[in-house]
């Protein structure tokens, strides 16, 4: 990660450094000069300072001599899939801030071909961001870009998923549909509806003031109340941007995100289809499911967090199914980045086809008692650098030995600090996670 960008772009409180309408317009600059690109398409979630950094941003574009295809609210998948396809969208960036609350957001800057950034194209960029005069733009009067709105990223999207599932009819399925008030608020519930499963909406506003607010993939358990009051067969839960999804069944339980990854795993291979027998999930993942996919003949390879470092590796691996289990799934037959609802309706094919209920395609694997807190810091001093913490966390693995684990680390996007410990005593799991969050608290906590 660089000064600006983080794991996931760029990102922080809206209309504070770096997410201001200025910075916006330096970075249209700089996108254009490293990516030398004709058009760029901009999409964006429902957040009311998303408007403010679309001004900015396509200002530095349009000086540079890129025409800008404002798509409005889209799901972020829609920008990579409009690039990715080339109807005539070299380069495109999503301004959202995923699952963080409304009065954050940032910028996800996509490459022609329909990937994020790569390392060496983001480090091109905050360079250019830092370190270069772009108060003067390069084009002249005559060879200013043009401005257009487009519904067509939005139109191509939801075209592309439903030819993506020519068979699947979800005829007499209910479904609890999550939006978040972000931006599946329209293309959820249209492809839902399309393949013909009944709908019950929860947070379906156009409401970039509610985005993420006690609801979405942030809080699933409110469509799993609805799961349960209803009668519904399960429920899907998006994050702000939609490229990832929560799911709960029919008794209303919350579905961790590793038996997700794991059940399209098996269900993938079931058909023949699970590309090199592998599934790539983060060092976040529960020692679990490599476990269960070790027994079933299949292989984990893991990575740092991030869902653009599992896309590294698929690419890299030639492999075509991987996430995180936060709720990111990528299918990369299909898609070019998370997306909650291609994955949604992935996992509502499998139900489809094997005539199994959620809770039984979820009950796929045995998961170790592991214990995540998240802990708000000053600084993010390298974590080798804090005495008193690497000493709990050494203390802490040399008690687990060979039965569990620790994993502490920054979020990519705000000032946490997250400590994971895993064992097969739960108790144990605890006690560990305790002391060293205690441990981080005195040196560096807020």
């Amino acid at each position: 990660m660089g000064q600006l960008f983080g794991t996931d772009g760029i990102r922080g409180k809206a209309n504070e450094y770096p997410v201001t309408p200025e910075m916006a317009l330096k970075l249209g600059r700089a996108v254009a000069r490293v990516l030398q690109v004709p058009g760029v398409v901009i999409g964006r979630d429902t957040r009311l300072s998303g408007e403010m950094l679309e001004s900015g941003l396509t200002a530095g574009l349009v000086s540079e001599g890129v025409d800008v295809f404002l798509a409005g609210v889209v799901p972020t998948p829609a920008v990579a899939m409009a690039v990715k396809n080339g109807e005539g969208f070299m380069a495109g960036v999503m301004l959202t801030a995923s699952h963080n609350p409304a009065e954050d957001n940032g910028l996800k800057v996509f490459g022609s071909d329909g990937y994020k950034l790569t390392d060496e194209q983001e480090a091109r960029v905050e360079e250019i961001l830092l370190t270069e005069d772009l108060a003067v733009p390069s084009a002249a009067e005559g060879e200013l870009g043009r401005i257009l709105r487009t519904r067509e990223v939005y139109e191509l999207y939801c075209e592309r998923v439903r030819e993506a599932f020519p068979e699947l009819n979800l005829k007499g399925l209910k479904v609890v549909l999550d939006c978040a008030n972000g931006a599946a608020w329209e293309a959820g519930p249209e492809l839902l509806k399309a393949f013909g499963a009944e709908l019950e909406v929860l947070s379906g506003e156009d409401d970039g003031g509610k985005i993420n607010l006690e609801c979405g993939a942030m809080h699933p358990e409110r469509a799993a109340e609805k799961v349960t009051a209803s009668g519904a067969d399960l429920g899907i839960s998006f994050d702000g941007d939609a490229d990832r999804v929560i799911f709960s069944d029919a008794e209303g339980k919350v579905i961790n995100g590793d038996r997700v990854l794991c059940l399209c795993a098996q269900a993938l291979e079931e058909q023949g289809a699970l590309k090199n027998k592998t599934l790539v999930a983060t060092v976040m993942s529960n020692l679990g499911l490599k476990d269960t996919l070790e027994a079933s003949g299949l292989k984990l390879e893991t990575t740092g967090v991030g869902d653009r470092l599992v896309l590294e590796r698929m690419r890299a691996g030639g492999f075509n199914l991987g996430g995180e289990n936060s709720g990111h799934v990528i299918f990369s037959d299909l898609a070019s980045t998370g997306d909650g609802i291609v994955c949604a309706l992935m996992v509502l094919t499998f139900m489809k086809k094997s005539g199994k209920s959620l809770a039984e395609l979820a009950d796929c694997m045995r998961e170790y008692p592991q214990v995540l807190t998240n802990l708000m810091v000053r600084e993010k001093p390298p974590v080798e650098e804090v005495p008193a913490l690497m000493k709990a966390i050494r203390a802490a693995e040399k008690e687990l030995g060979e039965s569990g684990r620790t994993l502490v680390r920054y979020s990519g996007t705000e000032k946490k600090m997250r400590v994971l410990v895993e064992a097969r005593d739960g108790e144990m799991a605890e006690r560990l996670c305790a002391g060293i969050v205690a441990a981080a608290q005195t040196s560096i906590g807020l």
